[in-house]
């Protein structure tokens, strides 16, 4: 396990720009795995992107969208788990591969990382409630849906997608449709797990997989302070300590350095 949260560390140290997202999600989902063996969903991905290098020529967003979703989609059979949505294994990168259905986040992942291993423009996009891929850059760019067949999502479908997440009022803004970070991807596809795992009671799960978010996007605050709640929970109160001192260091915030202390506090008393 040692050398499992050795390489999460790694993933931390790089630049967001450097993570290879198919890499990084991989190294996460092996982290529950005593045997670890990537070598079969390396090849997987190494195969899938020349098949689609093969039938995708074409530089135009529209029939790279096309291409790569008639890869994975169509031949495939890659798609969204509607009847088992909350299963644990769709957040699972490696158990995605092996059973062709996932999240919209570890379905997203694959695509974004396929397309870019062919040097394509591609993003994962954050919407309320979902997240998309557009293929191409902005005044381009073609936005397609990996949990449902990889189909274009025009504007309109957009749109719809923020008022069913916001309610029928809200109308659509450039806000409620944000590029994802690498690093940021990456948390949500853990953060899925975690949330649930804290829905069911189960907190020593949650904590462990916070650790590991910790451990890959050590910038981010909100990542530290739920775990520093879970370890004081867990009992383990040193460790709660050391993790507020690691959220400390991430924020310049007077009032979240002052949230930080009072919590401090508290668990010095």
């Amino acid at each position: 396990m040692g050398d499992a949260l050795d390489r999460l560390v790694a993933i931390g140290l790089l630049e967001d720009a450097d993570i290879a997202l198919d890499s990084a999600a991989m190294e996460l989902a092996a982290a529950d795995r005593v045997h670890r063996d990537l070598t079969v969903a390396r090849g997987q991905m190494d195969d899938m992107a020349a098949r689609l290098a093969a039938r995708a020529k074409n530089s135009m967003a529209g029939r790279r969208a096309a291409a790569i979703a008639g890869l994975l989609a169509g031949t495939e059979g890659f798609n969204g788990d509607n009847n088992s949505y909350d299963a644990p294994q769709n957040a699972d990168f490696l158990a995605m591969l092996d059973r062709r259905m996932g999240l919209p986040i570890s379905l997203s992942i694959l695509y974004v990382a396929l397309a870019r291993r062919l040097g394509w423009e591609a993003a994962i996009l954050g919407v309320p409630g979902h997240v998309l891929v557009a293929i191409g850059g902005s005044g381009s760019r073609v936005v397609i849906d990996p949990f449902n067949n990889g189909n274009v999502v025009e504007k309109a479908g957009i749109a719809a997608l923020v008022q069913r997440a916001l309610g029928p009022q809200v109308a659509l803004t450039p806000d409620h449709v944000q590029p994802l970070s690498n690093r940021a991807a990456l948390v949500r596809l853990v953060s899925n797990p975690a949330s649930r795992a804290l829905r069911a009671g189960d907190e020593a799960r949650a904590l462990t997989l916070y650790r590991r978010m910790t451990l890959i996007a050590p910038d981010i605050s909100s990542l530290w302070w739920e775990r520093s709640r879970l370890e004081r929970r867990a009992g383990d109160i040193s460790a709660a300590r050391r993790s507020l001192a690691a959220m400390a260091e991430t924020t310049h915030d007077p009032a979240l350095m002052e949230r930080i202390r009072a919590a401090q506090e508290a668990l010095a008393r």
